[in-house]
């Protein structure tokens, strides 16, 4: 997969809900000690090893367990400044309700979580085993032996969103209600259904299908259907 097709991938899987090298990543005094900026904790490991950011597929929903899980593993492992920084991109959402003007946080991209790791982390086996038997984890962007990284513009793009000094694009709406669609991946594989609710903050779909000559409503993620 292309460098230029990951961040395109990540936006069209999310949109609704709503970082490569350490170009353009602050710095901080401590390679140990994050540096943050609103609410962005990065650190910078000056040991020489290039790095570069990869997205990480999660189960919808439990991103930051992730997140807290390769801490403390890579913490126990070890292997702490090989992970050098993990985001889950967040944004503010102001919402209205009962009358009331209500301000909560929404993933940019429900079901990912961002690492910054060695060029080509499959080649170390210590740590490409621990990230890949994470709990909740189910893979990287890219094969499934050969993780793409993302670009360097891109990682500095979502940074400069999360700080707000850049306006978010506007998402585009990738389904419909009552839209057809086939099923692709996991246990209701190749069943076809139409779309009766769409979750857009955590990216799935409850879609109906025949099964046993009963509609039965299934639910799945984004990634997991394709358009008929």
């Amino acid at each position: 997969m292309a460098e230029e097709d990951i961040l395109k991938r990540l936006r069209e899987d999310t949109e609704g809900d709503a970082p490569a090298d350490n170009a353009g990543i602050p710095e901080s005094s401590d390679p140990q000690e994050p540096q943050e900026e609103n609410g962005v904790r990065l650190r910078v490991v000056d040991d020489g090893i290039k790095r570069r950011w990869y997205a990480i597929h999660t189960h919808s929903g439990q991103e930051s367990h992730v997140k807290k899980n390769l801490l403390v593993m890579a913490e126990h492992s070890g292997l702490s400044d090989l992970m050098a920084n993990i985001l889950v991109p967040m944004e503010e959402v102001a919402e209205i309700k009962s009358g009331q003007k209500k301000v909560s946080k929404r993933k940019f991209f429900p079901g990912y979580v961002l690492v910054q790791l060695p060029e080509h982390p499959e080649r170390n086996a210590e740590l490409w085993h621990l990230i890949k038997n994470t709990p909740g984890v189910t893979g990287f962007i890219g094969s499934r032996t050969v993780p793409v990284p993302l670009e360097d513009a891109e990682v500095n793009g979502i940074l400069e969103e999360i700080r707000g000094e850049r306006e978010r694009p506007k998402p585009k709406v990738k389904f419909e209600h009552g839209e057809r669609v086939k099923i692709i991946d996991g246990p209701f594989s190749n069943f076809m259904g139409s779309i009766d609710e769409m979750n857009l903050e955590r990216g799935k779909l409850k879609v109906m299908v025949e099964i046993f000559e009963r509609l039965t409503s299934v639910e799945v993620e984004f990634w997991q259907v394709e358009k008929v």
